[in-house]
């Protein structure tokens, strides 16, 4: 039966989720770090993943499933780098700390990644991917989860909801911040559903025989005893409305997350009834701009020629939220900020010269990749306002013979 809705004060929730925690063994600060993200998720208006789940942690923590005292261990480790075991540990301040590392390896070496393996679950996550906006970066988190997803056409689960997260700063506008799982809802969602006595929304689920299912109830315990059904795949059942594009990315997820560090994936990571599945995680951080840099340069800013905001329904990509001059670029809300390049006349503009490039002797370093871009002559126009050598995270330059760029 549904409840009645109520409302709390932030602090106290806070207060209250870390006493919790502190009562099951914790320690203040990991008590405090794990409420801080519960309570997040309240706030953000995503229920499915706030305090109404805390019950399957103090689960967790008393039955030894998330263990009180697990110790973090750093596997492996380079300045750019790093991978964290958490034998078992709370998922949240692990995964606080460990994005926190990733974000200050990114402020010297320009980007930075990093998985936690033998974890447990993270809460949101575009909480981890929004930590990196206060450094004027780009923020990057994923998680696999327990196999909760179908596979397109298929009646048994395979992979997890994996939720990505990546968050962009964007000077003076609100930050772009997109928090997905890549299945058409989270089990969190369902759970919501199951608590207020709704059905499912027609599209969600699928139960034993491969079909719609509205029965949340029914849908959960299937899940927990691997019977059969399913959350289906972001772009719905089937493959009408590309259903497999979901299935791709919830792969790609587990791979980030589980097969880079060599962790469970797949049907191999379960749920039992009284808590979370042992899981991964991944983190990134990509540094906007010449580090330390916080100056306009001539010619640039709000005023400067060329200036163009994007407007509600043609917001750019997120290539054009890093801003050449080093000043924090925030995103989202109705309108992008692009970035400031004199003479250009916006987002379709052509009239920069093809030869203005930047210089390959100037670069210095060996190349490991190479991609090629579409608007070459656009990001062109970007990359001759800023040193060649410091653009974001990579060593850039152009081979002008074949027009790609190597990193």
């Amino acid at each position: 039966m549904a409840g009645k809705e109520r409302r709390f004060a932030v602090s106290a929730l806070e207060a209250f989720v870390r006493d919790v925690f502190i009562a099951c063994g914790l320690g203040r600060e990991p008590a405090a770090q794990s409420a801080e993200v519960m309570v997040a998720a309240d706030v953000r208006g995503i229920p499915s993943h706030g305090i109404g789940r805390l019950w399957r942690y103090v689960n967790g923590l008393k039955t030894g499933l998330m263990l009180v005292d697990a110790r973090p261990e750093v596997v492996a480790e380079t300045p750019a780098s790093l991978v964290v075991d958490a034998h078992g540990g709370m998922g949240f301040p692990i995964s606080v700390d460990t994005m926190d590392r990733i974000i200050r390896k990114a402020e010297t070496n320009g980007a930075a990644f990093g998985c936690v393996r033998d974890s447990n679950h993270f809460g949101i996550a575009g909480h981890y991917a929004m930590r990196a906006l206060e450094h004027d970066m780009i923020g990057i988190a994923a998680t696999n989860t327990a196999a909760l997803g179908l596979p397109t056409f298929g009646r048994q689960v395979m992979y997890g909801t994996n939720p990505l997260a990546f968050a962009a700063p964007a000077d003076e506008e609100r930050a772009f911040v997109l928090d997905m799982s890549t299945t058409v809802v989270t089990r969190g969602k369902i759970e919501v559903y199951e608590r207020l006595g709704k059905p499912l929304p027609h599209g969600w689920a699928a139960g034993l025989d491969g079909r719609n299912t509205s029965d949340a109830h029914a849908m959960i315990d299937n899940l927990l005893h691997r019977r059969g059904g399913g959350i289906f795949p972001l772009g719905g059942e089937g493959g009408a409305f590309s259903g497999y594009k979901g299935y791709g990315l919830a792969v790609m997820v587990d791979v980030l997350c589980s097969v880079l560090c060599g962790a469970p994936f797949g049907p191999q990571v379960s749920d039992t009834a009284t808590s979370s599945a042992r899981v991964s995680h991944f983190f990134g951080a990509i540094r906007i701009g010449v580090p330390g840099s916080r100056r306009v340069p001539e010619g640039h800013g709000q005023n400067a020629p060329g200036f163009a905001r994007i407007p509600t329904g043609r917001r750019c990509g997120a290539c054009l939220l890093c801003r050449p001059d080093g000043v924090r670029a925030r995103g989202g809300g109705a309108q992008v900020r692009r970035a400031a390049v004199p003479g250009d006349r916006g987002v379709a503009g052509e009239d920069q010269p093809r030869d203005k490039r930047a210089h390959a002797a100037d670069a210095g370093a060996i190349p490991r990749t190479v991609m090629t871009l579409t608007h070459h002559e656009r990001m062109s126009r970007i990359l001759k306002h800023q040193p060649v050598d410091r653009v974001g995270p990579f060593e850039v330059y152009w081979r002008a013979k074949n027009e790609e760029i190597q990193t």
